[in-house]
């Protein structure tokens, strides 16, 4: 039996715990929970993502913000149903969820910033700048950008789809899944070589 402060102080990765990940406005603004059903899947998928996605992110960019991490499938469904930018919870790619599958159907992710960026973002640099530095350096599922401070969807999954798509111009697919990079290595490493250089990490 989970409490829910024992919940919180399970540590996910070397830089992030379960907390951060389930604080949630929309059931802080309407009075829910947001607790897992399922706490152990839960966090076993959470280690995964953030091992393989977060903590390089954090290694090499500083402080990653969560903007929204995990959502119980209860929650996921009132903010779908009352229109509050939740995917429907059985749309493939709604990662909050983490506790809905396990095996090949293992998914989890998130919504964040990098400050790091998001002050270059400001003054007007490309989203996809970072887009192709996380698919050149991450083994990354699926990638949402969006206009406010150039926050993502980042997923992971056992065998990632990899997959690009963005609400910030020009908008729609910039990668389909199982789809060539429409440009060049080359190409993509000129966009972000003034990036810090990558610091990956073996574990916590």
């Amino acid at each position: 039996m989970w409490s829910l402060e024992t919940l919180g102080r399970v540590r996910l990765s070397r830089y992030f715990y379960m907390r951060e990940f389930l604080y949630s406005e929309i059931a802080n603004f309407h009075g829910l929970q947001n607790i897992p059903d399922d706490p152990d899947l839960a966090i076993e998928n959470g280690q995964a993502f953030c091992a393989a996605l977060l903590d390089p992110l954090e290694e090499t960019f500083g402080r990653v913000a969560v903007r929204s991490g995990y959502r119980s499938a209860t929650l996921n469904r009132f903010g779908n149903e009352n229109g509050l930018n939740c995917a429907r919870n059985d749309y493939p790619q709604e990662c909050h969820i983490w506790d809905r599958g396990r095996g090949e159907e293992a998914i989890a992710g998130a919504s964040v910033v990098i400050p790091w960026f998001a002050d270059h973002y400001a003054g007007g640099r490309d989203w996809r700048d970072l887009a192709w530095w996380l698919h050149d350096h991450l083994p990354y599922s699926e990638l949402w950008f969006f206009p406010k401070l150039c926050a993502f969807n980042i997923s992971w999954r056992p065998e990632p789809w990899r997959m690009i798509s963005s609400y910030i111009a020009p908008r729609g697919t910039l990668l389909r899944r199982g789809a060539a990079p429409g440009e060049g290595p080359s190409e993509r490493r000129a966009r972000y070589a003034d990036f810090p250089a990558f610091r990956g990490l073996a574990g916590p």
